[in-house]
């Protein structure tokens, strides 16, 4: 891999579609290797905005739009960040063979949306999921339940992410609202929803999965020790590294992972998320790029998830050992402002086990992830309690 010099003629371009804290810190690794980036989202001042060479906003879901800024800026890589991307127009690119889009068009346009990639693992593949069924209709979401799904169940836009339209279902009285839901507050609305069965589990791993070339040019699957993590409504709030397993359960993970990845082919890291009851293991979700709840590898991992993403990327080596046990616990915006500070920095930094990243936001919500705190210790346990103490330090306050 050769690699050019920043804002000359000759640079290594890399452009992100989407700029949130995952595409920061995606901006960081690529420019610690002299790579030019280039961040796009849809509002202004996102977090890669801050930090990206250049910065561009645009409707990613607009097909004319995406092809244009390609052209614009000419890039090496297209590096998505989320899901709400035109893919067909990604595909197109790709095809004219200018530009690397990462891992690949198919698997962007596999993930964004639940039906693609479920199909995938769970006919195709034949991978353990959860019962599941897709809906276009009220009715059809009834007849769904009541043909076998049952009670208590999960309804879910087919493509969104961080919990956006997510609802546990309970009774039939329930379905209806769930339904509105789920169709208004997804990322687009497909006309589609899909039910899943609840899985009693143990416990939630996200296995982060990399396809990187070895020195003889081959692609090699690694994998980092298996991220615990626990979710309220659907979005990540805390995680953990390692998740204690039984070495059954991490093996039967990772052929799941590797089957996954496998098919969907290209280079760099994956989140792989899956449910875990004793031995036994269920496919969940996979995204196609590093995940949220693998924040936590910024304090355990030598090489974290960003950087192991833009190493794959460039086709540089990769290790995923782990250097340290710790815990991640989201700072949430706890408000609704545009104009606000942080309070309590300086507490929650009293432990020097402690780390903090505030994402740079320009605007808060109540549910919005607004920071993280990071800790290592001698035990997860420990670890959690130290993440979970010091973001519960850090205070949003309106200045307004």
């Amino acid at each position: 891999m050769k690699i050019g010099t920043p804002l000359s003629a000759n640079a290594t371009k890399a452009l992100l579609l989407g700029s949130g804290e995952l595409g920061k810190e995606i901006a960081i690794s690529l420019q610690r290797y002299g790579v030019e980036v280039i961040a796009v989202d849809r509002y202004a001042h996102a977090p890669a905005h801050h930090v990206a060479q250049r910065s561009h906003v645009i409707d990613m879901t607009d097909a004319a739009e995406v092809r244009k800024i390609v052209a614009l800026e000419q890039p090496h890589f297209i590096i998505p960040e989320l899901e709400a991307i035109a893919t067909d127009a990604l595909a197109a690119i790709e095809a004219e063979g200018q530009v690397t889009v990462v891992p690949n068009a198919r698997a962007i346009q596999l993930t964004m949306n639940r039906e693609g990639i479920r199909v995938l693992v769970a006919e195709t593949l034949g991978l353990p999921t959860s019962r599941y069924a897709f809906a276009s209709t009220l009715e059809e979401l009834t007849a769904a339940v009541n043909a076998g799904i049952g009670y208590p169940c999960f309804i879910k836009p087919t493509m969104s992410s961080s919990g956006k339209g997510q609802s546990m279902v309970k009774s039939a009285a329930e379905l209806e609202v769930a339904w509105d839901y789920a169709k208004s507050a997804g990322r687009v609305d497909t006309g589609k929803v899909i039910v899943e069965a609840k899985i009693d589990f143990d416990f939630e791993i996200t296995l982060l999965t990399v396809r990187a070339k070895n020195a003889q040019g081959e692609v090699e699957t690694h994998f980092c020790p298996p991220i615990g993590h626990r979710q309220e409504h659907g979005d990540y709030r805390e995680s953990w590294q390692p998740q204690a397993m039984s070495e059954i359960a991490l093996a039967r993970s990772q052929d799941i992972a590797k089957a996954v990845t496998d098919n969907i082919g290209g280079l760099g890291l994956f989140g792989v998320e899956l449910f875990v009851q004793g031995d036994v293991v269920w496919f969940s979700e996979v995204s196609p790029r590093p995940h949220d709840t693998g924040m936590v590898t910024m304090v355990t991992q030598r090489q974290n998830e960003f950087e192991l993403h833009v190493r794959a990327i460039l086709g540089l080596p990769v290790s995923t050992q782990q250097s340290a046990i710790g815990a991640s616990a989201v700072i949430l915006g706890g408000i609704d402002a545009k104009g606000f500070e942080f309070q309590g920095l300086a507490q929650a930094l009293a432990d020097a086990a402690v780390s903090i990243r505030l994402f740079g936001k320009p605007e808060a919500f109540v549910h919005r992830r607004m920071g993280v705190a990071l800790a290592t210790a001698s035990s997860t346990e420990q670890a959690r309690v130290k993440a979970s103490d010091a973001a519960k330090q850090l205070k949003i306050v309106s200045n307004n």
